[in-house]
C-alpha cells in the first residue's frame, strides 16, 4: 500500500487500481456474454427433452436471468470506473475514532473503489455515511450515522483536490467545510449545456437535504440560484445508493417544465454513477390521460401567451384551479348521481338481475367504487352469477355485451359533457358541443376535467413510481397538487421559488401544501444564492423587492441597462456585444417576453449574420416549447422557457412602458439566468 497521506502518490496508486479493476471487469463481461451464449445454445439443443412439467425450463430461465443481471451490473461498474479515471477523488477526511490514537484516512469520490470485492475501499462514495464528515464538519469533534450506529471522534485534517484527466491540478488542506475559494472558482467557471454535479462543493445546508431519508414529502423553497434542482437530483442519487433493494431508477419520475430543461438535467444521475430516470412535464402527462375526453389540450405556455395579451384571463384560470372550485366540483358530483342513472332489469339466458337489486348493489355494496366505474362492478357481479348458474365461463364477447348493457344505464359517462354542465350550473361559459375528434381544451379546464375524471372513475395508481420530483412548484395549482397526491401515493421532493412565478401575483404554495399532504410534509428554505455575481443578484432582487436572500460574494461587471427606439436597434446591440464575448463564453441567451417576439428576433439575427458573413458558422438557436436540447452559443427564447436554465451571458429585451406584474416577473426570471454578465435593454416601440 502506498502512503495514503501523500495525495499525489495516492492518486497514482488509485489510478493503477482502476486500470486493473477495469481489465478484470472487461474479462468478466466477456466470460458472462459467453455464458449467456452457451445457455441459449443448450436450451435450443435440449428443450424437446426437458421434463413435461417445465421445472428444468424454469431453472434454465432463472439461471439465464441471473447471468444477464450479473452482466448488467458489470457494465454499470465499468461505466462508473471509467468516469473515475478522470477524477478518482475530490476530498479527504482524517478522522480519529473515540478510543483510538491514530487517524483513519478516508478519500471521497463519485463512487466506491476497492482493490477487490469485500476489501476496505480505497475511495468512498460521496454518499457513504463516513463521507458526511467532509461536508458537515470543520476540524474538531465530529460524528456520523451509519446503519450499525453512531460513530464519534475528531476530524484532525481535511483536504480538497482538483483532478482532471488523471492529473492533480491542486491539493490543499482546508480548515472550513468547503473552502470559499474553491466554491468561487467553480461558480466562476463557464456555463455548460448541462447542469453540473456539485459533489465537490456541497454545502452543509444542502447536505442535510440530500441525506434526509425520513421525510415522506420534502418541500424546498429555494431562491433563484440556490442550487435546489441540483440538490434534489443529488438527493435522488443518495436515495438510490442507500435503498438499492427497493428503489431503482425506473421507480423515480421527475416532473420538469419542458423538454429542454429535462435535457439540461438529464446527465446528472449518470455522472454520479446511477442510471437515468424518467422525466416528463405534467402537462404532457395530463394530455395523455385525457386522450379519450378531448383530442387536444393547451399547455401552460398557451395560457401565458394569452395572459400577456389579455391579463384578465389569468383570474379565470386561477379560479378554475382553486380549492374553492374543486369543492364545488365535489358538490356537483355528489348531487348528480340520481340524475345520471336510469336503472332497469337485466336478463341474460334465463338469469335476471332486478332493478331493485341493481340499485342496492350500486348504492350500498359498491358504494366505495367511484361513480362511473361502479356499474362495471355490478356487471362483474352479475357475470359471476351467470357463470356459476350455467357452470361455464362466458366468452369475452359475451362479457363485453353484458357490461355494455349495464353501462347504458348511465345517461352519459363523458366527462367533457358533465364538466360543461357543471360550468353552466356555476355561471361559467359552457364548453362547445363538439365530437371527440374536434375538442380542444383550454388550459384552465385541463386539470379540473382531469380532477373530475379521477373522482368519477377508478384511478389507475402508478404504483411502480416510488418517488416523484416536482420542479417549479410555484407554477402548480391546488387542483394539480391534489391530482399529484391521488395519482402518485408515494414519497415526493417538491421544489420551487415563489419569486419566480409566471403570474401577476406571487403564489406561496407553502401555505396550502400542508392542507393537501398533512403532517407528512417537511418544509425547508434555501435562501443563499450561488449562481449570479453580486452585481447581477442585487439588480435582480431590486426588480421585485426581494431582500431576504443571502448572496455568495463573487463579483463581476455591472449590469448594462440601455433604452432603444425599437426592437431592431436593440438586436443590433445584442449582436455587437455577442461578437465581443463569443469566444469567452459557452452559453448565452437572448430572452424576450413573447413567443412571437422571440421568433422574430431569431429570424432577424439569423438574416443579419448571414449577410455579414455568408460562410460563417454561428451557433444561433431558437428555443421554443417543442425544443428538446440545450445547445451552446446564443439561444433565443422567451422568459418562461428560460426558467430553470443558466447562461454565461444574458440579454433581456423588454418593452419600456410595460409595468405589469407579469413583466416584472419576466425581468426577474431573465436577470437570474445570468452567471457572469447581464444586459437589460428596454425598447420604446
Amino acid at each position: 500500500m502506498t502512503n495514503m497521506e501523500n495525495g499525489r502518490d495516492y492518486l497514482q496508486y488509485v489510478l493503477n487500481c482502476l486500470c486493473t479493476r477495469l481489465a478484470q471487469i472487461d474479462q468478466a463481461i466477456l466470460e458472462g456474454e459467453k455464458e449467456v451464449e452457451d445457455m441459449h445454445e443448450y436450451y435450443w439443443e435440449n428443450y424437446t427433452e426437458m421434463d413435461e412439467y417445465g421445472y428444468e425450463n424454469y431453472d434454465n430461465q432463472q439461471a439465464l436471468f441471473h447471468q444477464m443481471h450479473a452482466n448488467e451490473e458489470q457494465f454499470l461498474l465499468r461505466k462508473r470506473f471509467k468516469k473515475m479515471l478522470d477524477s478518482p477523488f475530490f476530498g479527504r477526511v482524517d478522522f480519529v475514532y473515540d478510543g483510538d490514537d491514530e487517524p483513519e484516512i478516508f478519500y471521497i469520490g463519485i463512487g466506491n473503489l476497492s482493490e477487490t470485492a469485500g476489501h476496505r475501499p480505497l475511495v468512498y462514495d460521496w454518499r457513504a455515511p463516513v463521507s458526511g464528515l467532509f461536508y458537515d464538519y470543520d476540524k474538531g469533534p465530529a460524528a456520523y450515522e451509519a446503519p450499525s450506529g453512531t460513530f464519534s471522534g475528531e476530524v484532525v485534517s481535511k483536504w480538497q483536490y482538483k483532478i482532471r484527466r488523471g492529473k492533480m491540478i491542486y491539493e490543499f488542506e482546508s480548515d472550513v467545510k468547503i473552502d470559499d475559494e474553491i466554491l468561487g472558482a467553480e461558480l466562476g467557471s463557464k456555463g455548460e449545456v448541462q447542469l453540473k454535479n456539485i459533489v465537490r462543493t456541497i454545502q452543509k445546508e444542502q447536505n442535510a437535504i440530500i441525506r434526509n431519508t425520513k421525510d415522506r414529502i420534502m418541500v424546498i423553497q429555494g431562491a433563484a440560484g440556490s442550487g435546489k434542482t441540483s440538490v434534489a437530483l443529488h438527493r435522488i442519487a443518495y436515495l438510490l445508493y442507500h435503498d438499492r433493494e427497493n428503489l431503482k431508477s425506473s421507480n423515480i419520475l421527475v416532473l420538469s417544465p419542458n423538454g429542454v430543461f429535462a435535457d439540461y438535467i438529464s446527465h446528472i444521475l449518470p455522472e454520479l454513477g446511477e442510471e437515468n430516470i424518467r422525466e416528463m412535464s405534467f402537462d404532457l402527462f395530463a394530455y395523455r390521460e385525457l386522450k379519450g375526453i378531448a383530442a387536444d389540450c393547451e399547455d401552460r405556455y398557451d395560457q401565458i401567451e394569452r395572459v400577456i395579451i389579455c391579463p384578465e384571463s389569468q383570474e379565470l384560470c386561477r379560479k378554475k384551479q382553486s380549492a374553492e372550485f374543486a369543492g364545488k366540483l365535489d358538490a356537483f358530483m355528489l348531487g348528480m348521481e340520481d340524475d345520471l342513472m336510469n336503472f332497469k332489469d337485466v336478463e341474460y339466458k334465463g338469469c335476471i338481475l332486478k332493478e331493485k337489486e341493481i340499485i342496492d348493489l350500486f348504492y350500498f355494496k359498491f358504494l366505495d367504487i367511484p361513480l362511473l366505474s361502479r356499474m362495471e362492478a355490478v356487471a362483474e357481479y352479475f357475470i359471476d352469477q351467470v357463470e356459476t348458474l350455467r357452470d361455464r365461463d362466458l366468452a369475452d364477447e359475451e362479457k363485453e355485451e353484458l357490461t355494455e348493457r349495464f353501462q347504458r344505464m348511465y345517461e352519459t359517462r363523458d366527462c367533457y359533457i358533465l364538466y360543461s354542465r357543471f360550468l353552466e350550473q356555476e355561471g361559467y361559459k359552457a364548453l362547445p358541443r363538439l365530437p371527440l375528434e374536434k375538442r380542444k381544451l383550454r388550459y384552465e379546464d385541463v386539470y379540473p376535467i382531469l380532477y373530475l375524471k379521477y373522482s368519477l372513475f377508478r384511478c389507475k395508481g402508478h404504483h411502480g413510481i416510488k418517488h416523484v420530483v416536482v420542479d417549479e412548484m410555484q407554477d402548480y395549482s391546488w387542483i394539480q397538487f391534489v391530482l399529484l397526491k391521488k395519482l402518485f401515493p408515494c414519497k415526493m421532493t417538491i421544489l420551487g421559488d415563489k419569486a419566480q412565478t409566471m403570474e401577476e401575483q406571487q403564489q406561496d404554495v407553502l401555505k396550502f401544501l400542508p392542507k393537501i399532504f398533512g403532517r407528512d410534509i417537511r418544509k425547508i428554505v434555501m435562501n443563499r444564492s450561488y449562481r449570479n455575481t453580486m452585481e447581477i443578484a442585487q439588480y435582480a432582487n431590486r426588480l421585485i423587492g426581494v431582500s431576504d436572500i443571502e448572496l455568495f460574494d463573487r463579483h463581476g461587471d455591472a449590469v448594462e441597462e440601455m433604452q432603444f427606439k425599437n426592437l431592431h436597434t436593440a438586436l443590433d446591440r445584442v449582436l455587437e456585444k455577442w461578437e465581443q464575448k463569443r469566444e469567452d463564453y459557452e452559453t448565452e441567451a437572448l430572452v424576450l417576453f413573447t413567443e412571437r417576439e422571440a421568433e422574430h428576433a431569431f429570424l432577424y439575427l439569423e438574416e443579419k449574420l448571414r449577410t455579414l458573413d455568408p460562410d460563417g458558422e454561428y451557433q444561433l438557436t431558437y428555443m421554443n416549447r417543442d425544443s428538446q436540447n440545450f445547445k451552446k452559443g446564443l439561444t433565443v427564447t422567451t422568459f418562461y422557457l428560460a426558467k430553470g436554465l443558466e447562461f454565461d451571458q444574458v440579454f433581456g429585451v423588454f418593452h419600456a412602458e410595460d409595468n405589469s406584474g407579469l413583466a416584472a416577473q419576466a425581468r426577474y426570471i431573465t436577470a437570474t439566468r445570468a452567471l457572469h454578465e447581464l444586459h437589460m435593454y428596454d425598447v420604446e416601440d
